[in-house]
């Protein structure tokens, strides 16, 4: 692996990402739509392109000379027009595919995400055999699938490789810890159920590991599972991770069948007012954190020599200043 063009270079693993490769001397190369995007990436040692996913000719020109693309940028919204989503998730991800192919790139990595899986359903340690759910909970879900099936079915000399990395959190979160620091300040967290539901989680180095490893040691038309290890409790997990930032989420609680209803009644209510906030609470969010989503990535660590290298203690300790 000598040059790996980058997308979502300027987003929380594609900044994880960049840090790594130029601590091992790799040269990369940022696609970067905004001053702010191509400056960020500049800042980690990248090359950049500027445009965005519809920007073909420019990724084409900026993947020349590259062996490796791998594809982070996504929408990643818990609400909005569907067809932002499938402009982005699904075209975006047909668009950067398609340039690698014609600039004649041997290997890209797809990021994916173990919620293309995810219906409402407890998931315990599946595999990637694992079917697709044929109604996912979210918008963000539902074309992430479709961007896999996209990516999984490419034809060409490009060989394409997917990860799937579940509950991603570390340094530079811009999602998961975000929004539960701002439930918790704003007195509107409540744990689904008794929050003892196991889960997987992964943190966004051990993502980046799993991410080069597939680029150089994955089969084309694979999926690998990427997680820190074994699941561990969703409540002590999101617990130490508060506590990270000094907060307590407290014990308010709200039962899992009440929680559906009012997610259900709440997208309903939101579609029909057009509203583009997000609602208070989504059958997205009930599918990441309100059952058990437990993934097996034997898989990985058996074809790929993935190990996980951050642990949660680790992880909870850099987050602290430690």
């Amino acid at each position: 692996m000598r040059r790996v063009f980058v997308t979502g270079g300027s987003g929380f693993v594609g900044r994880a990402l960049l840090t790594e490769l130029r601590s091992r001397g790799i040269a990369s190369v940022a696609l970067a739509r905004s001053d702010a995007a191509a400056a960020t990436c500049v800042g980690l040692g990248a090359e950049v392109v500027r445009g965005d996913l519809e920007a073909k000719a420019a990724m084409v020109a900026g993947m020349q000379g590259c062996d490796v693309v791998v594809h982070a940028a996504a929408y990643v919204q818990e609400w909005g027009a569907i067809e932002e989503f499938r402009r982005i998730n699904v075209e975006g991800t047909a668009r950067v595919l398609a340039a690698a192919n014609e600039a004649g790139v041997r290997r890209a990595v797809h990021v994916s995400t173990e919620a293309v899986l995810c219906g409402g359903q407890p998931l315990h340690l599946v595999d990637e055999t694992y079917p697709y759910v044929q109604r996912p909970w979210s918008m963000y879900a539902q074309t992430k699938a479709e961007a896999e099936r996209l990516a999984l079915a490419v034809v060409g000399p490009l060989e394409v490789v997917v990860v799937r990395p579940r509950l991603v959190w570390g340094p530079g979160d811009t999602s998961l810890l975000p929004q539960i620091v701002d439930a918790v300040r704003t007195g509107r967290f409540r744990w689904i159920g008794d929050g003892t539901q196991p889960t997987s989680t992964c943190h966004v180095r051990n993502v980046v590991e799993g991410t080069l490893l597939a680029a150089e040691r994955g089969r084309a038309r694979e999926i690998y599972f990427l997680t820190d290890g074994p699941p561990c409790e969703l409540k002590w997990f999101l617990r130490e991770l508060l506590a990270t930032q000094g907060l307590d989420p407290g014990d308010r609680r709200v039962p899992l069948a009440v929680a559906k209803v009012a997610a259900a009644a709440c997208e309903g209510l939101w579609r029909l007012l057009g509203k583009k906030d997000p609602p208070p609470i989504s059958r997205g969010a009930l599918a990441a954190l309100g059952t058990e989503v437990t993934v097996d990535d034997a898989k990985a660590r058996r074809e790929l020599g993935y190990v996980g290298e951050v642990s949660l203690a680790d992880g909870f300790a850099e987050l602290r200043g430690g």
